[in-house]
Parts: structure tokens; sequence; C-alpha cells
């Protein structure tokens, strides 16, 4: 196998939940275009159905399927349907994410769980039920996706000048933040079993902020920009391929610098 040869994932069954996101989608086109039979999974389907279209004229294999990540059942469900189809799956990608409890830090406890039930205990039962079929079959990557908040605090100078919601919530920063522990964590159960478990911290997207965040924010990084829509491809590719066959428990922030100040 040449070096290049190693990052590709033809013969490969992945799974991304989500994918039609700002990050999603870009994650789908990556595992799709280096050869993967690739599954998404969320709960409207009618937006899963539009990016598996758009990706299947291009000529790859993409699935969309559904998936409440707030329902035991539907996760079972999922995991069954992919490993009976194809009986085993080598990669999966933890990259939805609901939100709720994201104004202020005022919110009930009902609202924090409602987040925390699909964040992070969602996270745990997904990973569980496919790294299981991976350690049966020793061969297996988890990508987790985190964000760059999960890494620092927030930078309220960022929002100096726009419209913005100046009053932010410590749900995701915490949830992210555990994250990174959970990927450790996981990567030290599943390693024996030659299944690997990373993550990526995405930085700031680029979606048509006010020009002072994106001014403010740009400065923040080292090279000088946000996130483009295709950004995070090489990286997801790197990881769930091969050409990562010795890493795992790790997190790779791709953010343009923004946490190396």
């Amino acid at each position: 196998m040449t070096v290049l040869d190693s990052f590709s994932l033809k013969g490969k069954v992945a799974l991304v939940t989500g994918g039609a996101g700002q990050y999603g989608r870009q994650i789908v086109a990556a595992l799709a275009e280096a050869g993967a039979k690739t599954y998404i999974a969320a709960r409207d389907r009618a937006k899963l159905e539009t990016v598996a279209e758009e990706e299947r004229a291009r000529g790859y294999d993409v699935t969309a399927r559904s998936l409440d990540l707030s329902q035991d059942a539907s996760i079972e469900a999922l995991h069954r349907e992919i490993i009976e189809e194809n009986g085993r799956c080598e990669v999966l990608v933890n990259n939805a994410v609901t939100r709720s409890a994201t104004s202020g830090w005022h919110h009930d406890l009902v609202e924090y769980d409602k987040s925390l039930r699909v964040n992070a205990s969602a996270l745990f039962k997904i990973t569980y039920l496919f790294g299981q079929t991976m350690r049966q079959h020793r061969n297996g990557s988890v990508i987790n996706i985190g964000s760059m908040m999960g890494m620092v605090g927030v930078e309220m100078a960022n929002y100096t000048g726009t419209d913005m919601n100046p009053d932010p919530s410590p749900i995701y920063f915490y949830e992210k933040g555990g994250m990174l522990n959970f990927t450790r964590w996981a990567a030290s159960i599943l390693g024996s079993d030659n299944v690997r478990v990373n993550c990526l911290s995405p930085g700031g997207f680029f979606n048509g902020q006010p020009e002072p965040f994106v001014a403010a924010y740009s400065a923040r990084t080292q090279l000088g920009r946000m996130a483009n829509a295709t950004d995070l491809k090489g990286a997801i590719v790197f990881l769930a391929s091969d050409a990562s066959a010795y890493i795992t428990g790790t997190n790779i922030p791709v953010d343009g610098g923004y946490t190396a100040k």
C-alpha cells in the first residue's frame, strides 16, 4: 500500500449523524469522495434525502436514514439496520448536535437536560453500539466532531459592534469540552481491539456574520480567516482512513490557529 492508497475509504462503510449542516455537508462529501459507502442520519429525513441525492448525482454511494438521538429505540434501530445490510461499519462520525438552553445562564434543569440527552447521553450510546461492532471486526474509526469552544472560553470581544447575542450559555462549551475527554476515555476502552477514537475541533464557520464579528474573529486566528466549506474534508478522511492507523485518543483543532494563540 502506498501512502496515498492509505487514505482511500473504498470498501468501507461509514455513518455520519447529521450531515446537512455547515460542517456535516462537507463531512459527507469527504467520506463519499474517498470511496466510502456513506449513511447519513438525523430527524429531518427530507434535508438528508436532498444531500444524498446530490451525492448520488455526483456518482457516490450515500443513503439517508432517520435518527432521533433522544430516543434509545431510534439509535438501536439505525445500528441494527446498517449492520444487517452490511455486516459491519468501519467509520462512525458523531456530528449531530441539538441546540437548547443556548441563550444565557438562567435555564431550568429540563432545558439543560434536553441538550445533554442528545449531545452527551446519546453520544455515549451510539458510540457503544457501533464500537462493539467494530471490536468484533477489530477495525474501526470513531470521529467525534467537537468545537474550538470546547477548548477555550468565550471571547466576548468578538461580538463588539454587532447585534449578535452577547449572553452566552455554558452548555455548548461544557458539552464539547466533555467530548474531548470522552474521546480519550473511549479510545482507552476500544483501543485493544484496534478501534480508534479521535476528535476534530473545528473553528468558526463563515456564514454571513456581521463584518465586525468576522474581522475580530479572523484577527484572533493565525491564518486570518474563518472556516470555509472544504476546510474539514482532509482531516476527516485522514482520521477515517488507514493513514491514521496509529493515532487514537487525540484532538485535532481545525481552527486556523484560533486556539494556538
